[in-house]
Order: C-alpha cells, then structure tokens, then sequence
C-alpha cells in the first residue's frame, strides 16, 4: 500500500529528502507522496522513514492505493532497475 500525506502536514520538509525512492515532494498546498514511487522503504528500511520522521504524523496508508508486500518487493526492484539504467 503506497502512504499519503495528509492535508494536516505543516510543511515542515524533514519527509522528503528521508525518502529512498525520492516519491515525496512538495505539491501545491503541502508536500505529496508519488505511489507510483512509493515503497513504504520495502528493499530499504524495516519501516517508512517519511512516517518515522514526521513530527504531526500525518503520514498514512493510502487505502486508493492497496498493494501487497509482494508488489511492493516488485516495484521496488523495478524502481531500481529503473535508476541503474539511467
């Protein structure tokens, strides 16, 4: 399942850049998370790292978004691929 960012986010910036796979970035009113980048750190971390460092936890799952463990371990493979042949 990809994460979303709440409309609760005070724009703080400590989210992006603890982004492996660089899914989060600043949208129009505050900062959005791409789920076709999103892992949830699946291949980097134990846990979410956006999640571990947002101070008003406005980081969740994003139920529009459902996916596997299994399709998560896939798309980050793919994600990786991806940028080893750029």
């Amino acid at each position: 399942m990809s994460l979303k960012i709440l409309d609760t986010c005070v724009n703080c910036d400590v989210c992006e850049p603890a982004c492996p796979n660089k899914a989060i970035s600043l949208g129009e009113e505050f900062y959005v998370i791409d789920p076709a980048l999103c892992t949830e750190c699946v291949g980097h971390h134990d846990e979410p790292q956006c999640v571990v460092v947002c101070p008003v936890e406005c980081i969740i799952s994003d139920p529009d978004h459902v996916e596997s463990r299994e399709q998560l371990e896939l798309k980050y493979h793919h994600l990786m691929a991806k940028e080893s042949a750029a």
